[in-house]
This record gives C-alpha cells, structure tokens and sequence, in this order.
C-alpha cells in the first residue's frame, strides 16, 4: 500500500490478518484506532462489518475478540 491511503477493504485484509495470526487478541477500538493508525470512522466501519459477518464480537469490557474465541 505505498503510495496511497489504504482503502476500508485494505484495512478490513490487514486487521482480520492480525486477528487470524493472534486468536486471544482483544482490542478496544481506540486501541485498533492506535494499533494501525486508522481515523476514526474507518475504524468503527471496520469494527461494524465484522461484528456483522460474526468474525468479531464485542466483549463485557468494550473489546473486540474473535467470535471463535473462547
């Protein structure tokens, strides 16, 4: 992706990537946000989309797990 902003199916390849490579990661989304240097609303559109394909769910504490995860 040099040269050019990542686009929002960028960042949705680069964070399922993370998510795949580390099953136990938990991360709020300010923490995604600093984690990849995401804008805001890029970050919560990426969020929405897997919560909404069951890739990710939402913890007690604001996290975002893998759904899989136990």
């Amino acid at each position: 992706m040099a040269g050019s902003d990542p686009s929002v199916t960028d960042w949705l390849q680069i964070v399922r990537a993370e998510y795949l490579e580390m099953p136990g990661l938990c991360l709020k989304a300010a923490e995604v946000q600093r984690l990849w240097g995401i804008d805001s609303t890029t970050c919560k559109g990426v969020l929405d989309a897997f919560l909404r394909t069951g890739f990710l769910r939402r913890t007690r504490s604001a996290g975002y797990v893998r759904a899989d995860a136990g």
